[in-house]
C-alpha cells in the first residue's frame, strides 16, 4: 500500500515532454511510481479532468523576514510555489551585528517596500552569523520549502560598517573578508549571493544599497569564494550602465569558476542595453563558455496605485499630503468631500528633491500609461483601456476619473501601472523569450513590495493567461510547467524536484485548468504590528501537495506543514540518475 496515490490525472511532468493521463504513487515524500498503479494508498486523490503538473519553483522572493515567523508563506504558496528562494537583490537579515538591526530593516523597507513596522515586530534576530540565520530558518516548519541567497548589502555593512553602507570603495583586506564571509554562508547551505547594481534600490533614508557601485575586482573575488566552495548562484539587479562593463565580469566569472550568473532582464526605455542587446550579450557570453541566465518576468513590472497603497497619482498634491498621516476613516471621510476632491483637482503637483523625478512625474501624470483595473483584469491592456481613453470616452479629465475610480468600492479602486516589461504596450516580446534556453522565469518579488505589486501570482498567470487566454499568442502547457518548474530548479541545482518521476520529491500541483482564474488583489493589514500587504487569491487550484502530504485543498491551507529550509544544491534522484543510465 502506498502513502499516496493520485489517480486518473493529465499529468504534466516538467520535462517538456507531451502530456499524457496516468497515476502517481508516493511514498516517504518521494514519488515511487508513474503510470498505472495498481495498488492501493492510504489516501487517493481522483484527478481525473485535472492536469498533475510538479509544484512550482519560485527563484526571486523577498521572504527573508516572514520566513522568520509565517508558515503559511502566502500568497506564493496560493499559487501553488512549493519551494522559494529568497535574499535576491541584495538585501536581507543576515550577517547582522546586534546595532545594525534596524538599519537592516530601514534597508529592506526602501528597496522592497516591507512595512519596517512588521519587520520589527515580527523577527527576532536570534542570530547575527549568516550560518545562525540558516539555523533560525530551520526551526520553523512550513507549507513550503525555503532557500536563500547571502545577500551583497548585509555582508558589506557587516564588513565595513558605515563605509560599506555609504558604497565606499573597500580596501584589500575588506573584499577578502566579505569573500570569507560569503564562502561560509555558502558552506552552511546558501544557494548563492545576490547584489544590487540600480538606483531605483535605496533605503527607507534614500541611500543606496551598500555595492550599488561595487567594482570588478569586488565581484569576481566574492564569486572565487563561491567557485571554490563548488556551488552558488550569482544574482544581479542592475541598470547594466555601459561603463561598467557588465556582461564582461559576469562572463570572466562564470567562465572562471564555471558557476551561473543571473540577471534581471527587463524591457525598459530607461535602460541604457536595450533587452534586446541584453540578450545578444547574454548569447555571445554563454557561446564563448559562460553560464549567464537573464531572469525574465511575464508581465508588466509595476505598480498597483490605490489611496491606502504606498504610491497614487495624487500623492504629490498638498491636500492629499495634509491628510496623509490621518487613519483611513478620516482619510476617507475628506475624499468623499466633494469640496475636498475640488481643491485637490485644482492643485499642482509639489515635486520632492530625487534622481527618479521622472518616475515620479509619470505616476502623477502619466495617464496614457496607466489602466483602469477591473476584476477580470488580465495583465495586458490596450490602449483603449488606458486612463486617458476612458476619460475620454466618459467626458471627463482624467484626473478626475482616475480620482473617481480610486474612490470605488469604498476606497478600494486600482490603477495598473506597468512600468517595465510594457514599453509597446503588449507583452509580444515575452513570447519569445519563453521559447529560449538562456532565460528562467522569475522576478515575482513574492514577500516584497507589500503596498505596490503582487507578482507572486505570477505561476497562476501564467497558466491563465499565457497558456489559455491569451489572445495575441499563447505557449504549450508543457513549456510553461517546464519553465516554472524543472529550469527554475535546475538553475539552483535543485535536482531533486522539478519532475515527476520516481525518486523524485513527492510535490504537485493538481489543477482545473479550466477553472483557474486569477482574483482581484486587495491590500490586507494582516502583518505584524498590522502591516498592509497586497494579496491576491486563484481559483482553480484543486490540490498543492508538498513532500506526499496536501497542503493546501481547493485554496484553502490544510495545517499540514511539511516543509522546511533548503540548505545548499540537491541532488539528482538516485533512482532518477539509474534510469537515465
Amino acid at each position: 500500500m502506498h502513502d499516496l496515490v493520485i489517480r486518473g490525472g493529465t499529468i504534466v511532468d516538467g520535462s517538456g515532454r507531451p502530456r499524457f493521463v496516468g497515476d502517481i504513487a508516493v511514498d516517504g515524500g518521494r514519488i515511487t511510481a508513474v503510470g498505472q498503479i495498481n495498488a492501493p494508498g492510504r489516501e487517493e486523490i481522483d484527478a481525473a479532468g485535472r492536469i498533475v503538473t510538479p509544484g512550482f519553483v519560485d527563484i526571486h522572493t523577498h521572504y527573508d523576514g516572514q520566513a522568520t515567523w509565517d508558515s503559511e508563506m502566502a500568497p506564493s504558496s496560493w499559487h501553488g510555489v512549493t519551494t522559494v528562494v529568497m535574499g535576491n537583490c541584495g538585501v536581507g537579515f543576515a550577517p547582522a551585528r546586534p546595532d545594525r538591526h534596524q538599519w537592516l530593516i530601514g534597508l529592506m523597507e526602501g528597496v522592497e517596500d516591507i512595512p519596517g513596522t512588521a519587520l520589527a515586530e515580527g523577527m527576532t534576530w536570534d542570530w547575527e552569523s549568516f550560518p545562525e540565520y540558516l539555523d533560525a530558518l530551520e526551526k520553523r516548519p512550513r507549507t513550503i520549502d525555503v532557500a536563500t541567497h547571502v545577500p551583497h548589502g548585509a555582508v558589506r555593512a557587516y564588513v565595513m560598517g558605515e563605509r560599506g553602507a555609504r558604497n565606499e570603495k573597500p580596501t584589500a583586506d575588506d573584499i577578502a573578508r566579505m569573500a570569507e564571509i560569503v564562502a561560509e554562508g555558502v558552506k552552511a547551505g546558501a544557494l548563492g549571493f545576490s547584489t544590487s547594481r540600480t538606483i531605483l534600490h535605496k533605503s527607507i533614508d534614500g541611500e543606496l544599497v551598500p555595492g550599488t557601485t561595487a567594482e570588478k575586482d569586488e565581484l569576481i573575488a566574492i564569486g572565487r569564494a563561491m567557485g571554490q566552495v563548488g556551488h552558488g548562484v550569482f544574482e544581479m539587479a542592475s541598470d547594466l550602465k555601459r561603463e561598467w562593463d557588465e556582461f564582461g565580469w559576469m562572463a570572466e566569472m562564470s567562465r572562471e569558476t564555471g558557476l551561473p550568473v543571473t540577471f534581471a532582464m527587463l524591457q525598459s526605455i530607461a535602460k541604457e542595453l536595450p533587452w534586446e542587446e541584453q540578450m545578444a550579450e547574454t548569447a555571445r557570453a554563454n557561446a564563448e563558455g559562460a553560464n549567464i541566465v537573464a531572469q525574465i518576468a511575464i508581465r508588466g513590472n509595476g505598480i498597483l496605485m490605490a489611496w491606502r497603497g504606498t504610491v497614487h497619482p495624487f500623492k504629490f498634491r498638498p491636500s492629499w499630503q495634509a491628510i496623509e498621516a490621518l487613519p483611513w476613516a478620516e482619510q476617507w471621510a475628506h475624499l468623499t468631500d466633494p469640496a475636498f476632491k475640488a481643491r485637490l483637482l485644482a492643485e499642482e503637483n509639489v515635486w520632492p528633491e530625487t534622481d527618479v523625478l521622472p518616475l515620479l512625474m509619470a505616476v502623477a501624470l502619466g495617464w496614457q500609461l496607466q489602466y483602469e483595473m477591473t476584476d477580470a483584469f488580465n495583465y495586458e491592456p490596450t490602449q483603449a483601456e488606458t486612463i486617458w481613453a476612458m476619460a475620454k470616452a466618459a467626458g471627463k479629465d482624467p484626473a478626475e476619473y482616475a480620482y473617481d475610480l480610486l474612490c470605488r468600492g469604498d476606497g478600494s479602486g486600482f490603477i495598473y501601472f506597468p512600468i517595465l516589461n510594457y514599453a509597446d504596450g503588449n507583452l509580444d516580446f515575452v513570447h519569445g523569450l519563453l521559447h529560449r534556453d538562456d532565460v528562467v522565469i522569475s522576478l515575482s518579488d513574492g514577500g516584497a513590495h507589500c503596498g505596490t505589486i503582487c507578482d507572486a501570482a505570477s505561476p497562476t498567470y501564467l497558466l491563465q493567461h499565457w497558456v489559455r487566454d491569451r489572445a495575441r499568442g499563447t505557449v504549450t502547457l508543457e513549456n510553461a510547467i517546464r519553465r516554472q518548474c524543472h529550469d527554475t530548479a535546475r538553475l539552483y541545482g535543485l535536482n531533486d524536484r522539478g519532475l515527476i518521476a520516481p525518486g523524485y520529491l513527492a510535490d504537485f500541483n493538481i489543477i482545473d485548468l479550466d477553472r483557474l482564474q486569477l482574483g482581484k488583489p486587495w491590500l490586507a493589514f494582516d502583518l505584524p504590528a498590522g502591516g498592509k500587504r497586497l494579496l491576491q487569491r486563484a481559483e482553480g487550484y484543486v490540490a498543492t501537495i508538498k513532500n506526499g502530504v496536501v497542503t493546501f485543498r481547493d485554496g484553502q491551507m490544510t495545517g499540514a506543514l511539511p516543509g522546511g529550509l533548503i540548505r545548499g544544491p540537491q541532488a539528482t534522484p538516485a533512482a532518477a540518475a539509474l534510469a537515465a543510465e
